[in-house]
């Protein structure tokens, strides 16, 4: 089952990386800009590091300094890699780690354009992080953790990557109470950052397994809803749909090249959103978490 779920991720994000989408389209900049970027951040970096997958905007709130080293998880086309490497300047070094070779791609072209010299890439799950134990100032995610099917891994990979009193701000879905039966058994909702997603209780005691500590995980507040609101868009939380639904995103062609899901998901993640709102269980997440200097 987890290497299903693993391969449908795959396919869905190879698609959006080997789309046209990025932040030249307005309605992928309105996504970014509803979760917490600014315009000017959006406009700083290669435009297709952004394909509006985001659900937060966790390098404004990670504190990042000159001279760290910042790990994003789910790295995708770069957007957050790029913003820390700003952050942590020539002394320092900001990682991706995506799991999708066509993302992996994307991101290096755009960091190749971009003139970035602080950047790496590596194409791996993000519950085998492939860097050394306590080699990291800071972690952050961008709506990626809700996706991998073992979390207690995911969570302890973290930890060890993390040097003590190293830190952890990820952006993320969340539950709020559990979801109705037709949605969590739906792949379709799993892609789509939904059926993968833990209870808020669950990320909480997931990360206290882990050895992390001063766990806080704050609702951000942000509409769900804002990807469907918005025209000409394929992003993480509702993939391109078919024309004439009731979340109808698509009228130019870089949304049809957005996604090789095929109908029947699109049609089943269609009806799922139509009949239930997200905002009642789900929520994006601010996650904050610190690994302690010393071992009790």
């Amino acid at each position: 089952m987890a290497e299903q779920v693993l391969d449908s991720v795959r396919s869905k994000y190879g698609s959006v990386a080997e789309s046209s989408l990025s932040n030249d389209h307005a309605g992928v900049q309105a996504v970014a800009e509803a979760f917490g970027y600014s315009a000017e951040e959006l406009t700083s970096i290669p435009a297709g590091a952004n394909m509006g997958l985001s659900c937060g905007n966790p390098t404004a709130t990670a504190h990042i300094r000159a001279g760290e080293v910042v790990v994003d998880l789910g790295s995708g086309g770069g957007l957050d890699v790029f913003l820390a490497s700003k952050m942590v300047g020539h002394s320092g070094r900001a990682i991706g780690i995506d799991m999708t070779p066509a993302m992996i791609e994307r991101a290096r072209t755009n960091a190749e354009v971009g003139g970035y010299t602080n950047v790496e890439f590596y194409q791996s799950t993000i519950d085998q992080i492939p860097l050394p134990d306590s080699s990291v100032d800071c972690v952050i995610s961008n709506c990626v953790l809700n996706l991998a099917p073992d979390k207690p891994s995911v969570f302890r990979e973290i930890a060890r990557v993390l040097k003590p009193g190293g830190r952890v701000a990820v952006s993320d879905i969340a539950l709020k109470h559990e979801l109705p039966e037709a949605v969590a058994k739906s792949m379709a909702a799993y892609v789509g950052c939904i059926a993968g997603a833990i209870l808020i209780d669950d990320y909480r005691s997931g990360l206290s397994a882990a050895g992390l500590e001063h766990i806080q995980i704050v609702d951000s507040g942000a509409d769900l809803n804002a990807y469907a609101k918005v025209e000409n868009q394929a992003g993480c939380c509702s993939p391109s749909m078919e024309i004439g639904s009731p979340f109808q995103l698509m009228d130019e062609p870089c949304c049809t090249q957005a996604t090789n899901l095929t109908p029947s998901l699109h049609e089943e993640l269609a009806t799922l959103l139509s009949q239930y709102d997200i905002n009642a269980a789900a929520a994006s997440v601010k996650v904050y978490a610190i690994k302690p200097t010393t071992i009790a």
